[in-house]
């Protein structure tokens, strides 16, 4: 039987968010609620939207991972040569979701965007299994490519080329931090009356924590 898109709904109901349930500290507040996506086992709780735009303010979005955060802000690694690279470098604002349905809660930072050291960018790449270290090589990512065999044929050359050997971090390749200028902590609630919570940032380093209309 077709489903109607228009009749597909979800009634939200697990729990609310308050003013007086919050951390004061935005990133205290995300680690929390990371914390408790990574203890209900959700798939990749660290999966993201990442939305960028050219300098016209064409818009793009795609999903990517987070690999760190601290009070900085978040960080996540790519091509620089990709097409969200490109236009992060040409106009470095970004905004970020996370979705966790299970929980029925969402997570939206924005903010200014800017690499990563390389010493970070190095430690990371390191960090990564063998296979993804040589598939950052073989990628030009957001590039043409004649066929699936190019890649497999570029990736067996690597394998012997750095057979026995460590595999140098591509110059290309690194991270990028998100610093925010807004977090927004979002809650399912019955009736579509969820709750919205913004934090904005003050100038003596505290922040602002604001109830938006859902």
């Amino acid at each position: 039987m077709e489903q109607n898109v228009a009749d597909l709904r979800k009634e939200y109901t697990l729990q609310g968010l308050s003013e007086t349930d919050v951390h004061s500290n935005p990133f205290e507040q995300f680690k929390i609620w990371f914390d408790q996506a990574i203890a209900a086992q959700l798939p990749e709780p660290n999966a993201m939207t990442l939305a960028t735009a050219t300098l016209e303010g064409k818009p793009s979005a795609r999903m990517v991972l987070l690999k760190d955060y601290d009070q900085r802000g978040f960080v996540f690694f790519t091509n620089y040569e990709s097409y969200k690279g490109q236009q992060l470098l040409e106009n470095p604002w970004g905004a970020i979701a996370f979705w966790w349905v299970q929980l029925e809660r969402q997570v939206r930072i924005e903010g200014r965007v800017e690499k990563v050291s390389p010493a970070e960018s190095d430690r990371y790449f390191q960090s990564r299994p063998r296979d993804s270290q040589l598939g950052a090589w073989v990628s030009n990512q957001s590039q043409v490519v004649d066929s699936r065999e190019v890649l497999e044929a570029r990736l067996s050359h690597l394998k012997e080329e750095y057979h026995n050997k460590s595999v140098p971090r591509p110059p290309q390749w690194g991270g990028f931090r998100l610093i925010p200028s807004a977090i927004e902590f979002w809650q399912g609630r019955p009736s579509r009356l969820h709750d919205r919570l913004l934090y904005r940032p003050l100038e003596d380093g505290r922040w602002t924590i604001q109830r938006l209309s859902p």
